[in-house]
C-alpha cells in the first residue's frame, strides 16, 4: 500500500468502502468493549453490583470529556491530512499530523491534573449520591492516570485510518480490547479490587494500544510520519484542524453535559434506580453510535481524498453508499431493541428491579434510533469535506438547542410519569435534529461540490 498512494482515487467505491469501513466498524465495536465491559462485570459484582454500576455510570460525563478532546484533534486533523494527500501535498499532511500530536500531549497533561484534583466535586455535580460517590471516586482516581494513553490512542489512530490503513487501525483497538477483557475479571474478582480493578484494567489496555499506534506512526510502513521538525505549532496548520474538529468535540462533549442533565433530573424524579438505568441506556446507545461512527470513518478517507482531488462523482457515490449502509444498520438495531429490550438490559445487570425498570425506559429512549443513520452519515460527510461551520451547527442544534431544554420541559408535559418523560426527551430531540440536518445537508452538499470540478469518472 505504501507504493500505491492513489488507490483512494481509483478503486471502485463499493470495494473501497468495504475495505476501509469493515475494519473501522470492527474497531469501533471493539472500542465499545472498553466502555461497556467494565460496566458488564461491575453490574454483576455480588451484593454491590447495582450501586457500583450506578457509581461508575456517573463517571461517564468525565470519560466522555476525555474522549471529546481526543476527537477535537483527531476529527479535525485526520480529514485535513487526507485532503492534503489528495492534493499531493505530503509536507502539509505531515505538518498536520505533527501539530496534532503535540497538542494532544498538552491537552492530556491538563486533563490529568484536573481529573485528579477535582474529580469528587465534578462527580457530585454530575449526579452522584451519598450511596454511589465512593464507587465513582475510586474508579476515577485510577482512570485519570491513563488519560495520556486514551488521548493518543483515540487521536492518533484516526491518522492511521485516514491514510487507508484501516486494518492497522482496527488492530490498534483490538490489542487493548482483548487485554481489557482478560484483565477485567482478574482485577475485579481475582484481586477483589471491584471498581478500581476495572479502571486499572482499562488504563493498562489503553497503554498497550497507545504503544502500537505510536510505533506505527514513527515507523517505516506509514505514509505520513511523526517527525521532530513538525512538532512546532503553526497557527495556519493547527487552527483549521481545531475549527473542523470542534463540531465532533461539541457532539461528544455535549454528551457529557447531557449526561449531567439526565442524571440530575432522573435522581430528582426516580432516584438511584433511574440513574442506574441511564447507565445501561447510554451503553446500549453506543451499540448504535460507535458502529455508525466507524462507517463514517471508513468513508472519510474516500470522501476527503477525492474532494481534495476535485472528483465530484466519487464524492457523491461514496456519500450515497455511506447513507444507505448507515440507515440499514440503524433500522436493524432499532428493531432488535424494540423487540428484545430485556436482552440488552440483562447484559448489564442481574438485579431484577433494575432490569424490569430498564426494559420500559429503553424502548422510550431509543424510539427514534431508526433515523440516526441519516444524522451520522450527514454529520461525518460534513467533516470529511472540511465544512467546519455546518458541522458545528448540526452538533449544537441536536444537543443544546433541542435536547437539553426538552429534558426539563417533558416532565412538566407528562406529569403523570415524570421519570419516563425525562427519557422521552431523547427521541423527540433526535427526530427534530435529523429533519434539520437533512435539509441543511441537501443545500450545503450541493454548494460544496459546486466549488470543485469532476476530473475523472467513477
Amino acid at each position: 500500500m505504501n507504493q500505491d498512494k492513489d488507490f483512494l482515487g481509483r478503486e471502485p467505491i463499493g470495494r473501497l468502502l468495504l475495505k476501509l469501513a469493515f475494519p473501522t466498524v470492527a474497531a469501533q465495536v471493539i472500542n465499545m468493549l472498553y466502555n461497556i465491559v467494565d460496566r458488564i462485570y461491575i453490574g454483576h459484582i455480588s451484593d454491590i453490583g447495582a450501586m457500583a454500576l450506578t457509581g461508575v455510570g456517573v463517571c461517564m460525563p468525565l470519560i466522555m470529556i476525555v474522549s471529546a478532546f481526543a476527537a477535537l484533534v483527531a476529527y479535525g486533523g485526520a480529514p485535513r491530512a487526507s485532503i492534503f494527500m489528495g492534493r499531493k501535498d505530503t509536507d502539509s499532511a505531515e505538518k498536520t499530523l505533527g501539530n496534532c500530536f503535540i497538542v494532544q500531549i498538552a491537552i492530556s497533561i491538563v486533563l490529568t491534573a484536573a481529573l485528579l484534583i477535582w474529580n469528587r466535586d465534578f462527580l457530585m455535580a454530575f449526579g452522584a449520591s451519598e450511596n454511589t460517590i465512593e464507587y465513582s471516586v475510586r474508579y476515577m482516581n485510577v482512570y485519570a492516570i491513563g488519560t495520556l494513553f486514551v488521548q493518543l490512542t483515540l487521536g492518533m489512530n484516526a491518522f492511521i485510518t485516514a491514510q487507508g490503513f484501516a486494518k492497522t487501525g482496527m488492530l490498534s483497538v483490538l490489542i487493548g480490547a482483548v487485554a481489557n477483557i482478560i484483565l477485567d475479571p482478574i482485577f475485579i474478582f481475582g484481586f477483589n479490587m471491584d471498581v478500581q480493578g476495572a479502571a486499572l484494567a482499562t488504563i493498562i489496555s489503553q497503554a498497550l494500544s497507545c504503544a502500537w499506534v505510536l510505533a506505527f506512526l514513527f515507523g517505516k510502513r506509514t505514509m505520513l510520519k511523526i517527525k521532530r521538525k513538525n512538532l512546532f505549532l503553526e497557527a495556519k496548520i493547527i487552527l483549521p484542524c481545531l475549527a473542523l474538529g470542534l463540531s465532533v468535540f461539541i457532539m461528544q462533549a455535549s454528551e457529557s453535559v447531557i449526561s449531567v442533565c439526565f442524571n440530575s433530573s432522573l435522581l430528582r424524579y426516580g432516584g438511584d434506580i433511574a440513574v442506574g438505568a441511564m447507565t445501561i441506556l447510554t451503553s446500549v446507545m453506543q451499540f448504535a453510535m460507535l458502529p455508525l461512527q466507524g462507517l463514517g470513518q471508513g468513508a472519510q478517507p474516500i470522501i476527503s481524498y477525492n474532494y481534495g482531488a476535485r472528483n465530484v462523482g466519487r464524492v457523491k457515490a461514496a456519500f450515497r453508499l455511506l447513507l444507505k449502509t448507515s440507515v440499514l444498520y440503524a433500522v436493524a438495531l432499532w428493531g432488535l431493541v424494540m423487540i428484545f429490550p430485556q436482552l440488552f438490559a440483562a447484559m448489564f445487570t442481574s438485579d431484577a428491579e433494575l432490569m424490569e425498570f430498564t426494559k420500559t425506559a429503553l424502548r422510550i429512549y431509543m424510539a427514534s434510533m431508526f433515523l440516526f443513520g441519516i444524522q451520522m452519515a450527514c454529520q461525518m460527510t460534513f467533516n470529511s469535506l472540511g465544512r467546519a461551520k455546518e458541522s458545528i451547527i448540526v452538533a449544537v442544534m441536536r444537543k443544546f438547542i433541542l435536547l437539553i431544554p426538552l429534558i426539563y420541559i417533558m416532565p412538566a408535559v407528562w406529569s403523570s410519569n415524570q421519570t419516563m418523560a425525562v427519557y422521552l426527551a431523547e427521541p423527540i430531540a433526535d427526530a427534530l435534529a435529523v429533519t434539520f440536518t437533512a435539509v441543511l445537508f441537501a443545500f450545503q452538499f450541493k454548494k460544496a461540490l459546486g466549488k470543485i470540478s469532476d476530473t475523472q469518472s467513477i
